[in-house]
């Protein structure tokens, strides 16, 4: 099945033009932010033994690659994404590794995975983007064995994450065009009601459901903080397109608001997001 629908949706053209490119330029900052969160998930590898892996919206590869290490020789850890610019960096990873993490580029809420294929799910923030997340995690369901987990990452409210939209808020006045975000759409708040994360799983067929709240301390470096916020997000999106003169009031105005981040020669925030866990039927 090609991963690119004959009528793209939003999000595919999303991820395949912009914002696919911009997260392949941030790539490494993003990696070493997220670190953490993928420590986790390669945890849950270990801790259910699982050998047949499978990472949803696996970006760049990062954390499928690690699945892959933690799996072992005998593991078998598929990547999938609907951004193939994306996929495509992440072959060049898994070969340059030599790992046996393999990747695919296509749509979760439809590709025809093999039924039963997989004794874990995870995610790290690539399951909020779904335009159907019923039809994609019943799909993910099918895709999984007998008693198999699922063990995903997402992020919680916009209030609970105010270093996740400094930019926009600080670059919202001289930026009147910019998106604006649409509580529940696809997107990266799209699960933070638990309640209707619990619902979407429900509906989809999955069971043990078990959705907590974490913390998480984030850092990067400070000298990649204004090629982070100028890529990425909304104001990334506008910016490409924006004057010389208006851009450099907008970076000054977006720099600024970030200063009770950064200390020193680092850039600290705390994310606040769901441990979205479930398990497969008996017969799924």
């Amino acid at each position: 099945m090609n991963a690119i629908q004959a009528n793209p949706t939003e999000q595919s053209a999303l991820w395949n033009g912009r914002a696919g490119r911009a997260w392949i330029d941030g790539q490494a900052t993003l990696d070493l932010m997220f670190s953490s969160f993928e420590d986790l998930l390669v945890d849950a590898v270990r801790a259910t033994s699982a050998r047949r892996v499978l990472d949803v919206g696996c970006g760049t590869g990062s954390t499928t690659l690690a699945a892959a290490r933690a799996a072992g020789a005998q593991g078998n850890c598929l990547g999938v994404d609907i951004s193939e610019p994306m996929v495509a960096v992440a072959r060049e990873r898994a070969e340059r590794e030599g790992s046996t993490a393999r990747f695919i580029g296509a749509d979760v809420q439809t590709h025809a995975f093999e039924p039963a294929s997989f004794d874990l799910v995870i995610s790290r923030f690539g399951v909020m983007f779904f335009d159907d997340p019923v039809a994609a995690f019943a799909n993910l369901r099918r895709a999984s064995s007998a008693n198999a987990r699922l063990q995903v990452i997402a992020w919680r409210s916009a209030a609970e994450n105010p270093y996740m939209t400094t930019a926009e808020r600080a670059a919202a006045p001289l930026l009147p065009n910019m998106p604006v975000r649409q509580p529940g759409a696809p997107g990266q708040f799209a699960f933070a009601d638990q309640h209707r994360v619990a619902s979407i799983l429900q509906e989809s067929g999955w069971g043990e459901i078990d959705i907590q709240p974490i913390d998480v301390s984030c850092t990067y470096p400070e000298k990649n903080l204004v090629g982070y916020f100028t890529r990425l997000g909304a104001v990334g999106q506008v910016l490409e397109d924006m004057d010389e003169a208006t851009r450099r009031q907008v970076i000054g105005t977006v720099r600024a608001a970030f200063d009770p981040f950064v200390h020193g020669d680092e850039v600290r925030f705390t994310a606040a997001c769901w441990m979205i866990g479930a398990k497969a039927p008996d017969q799924a």
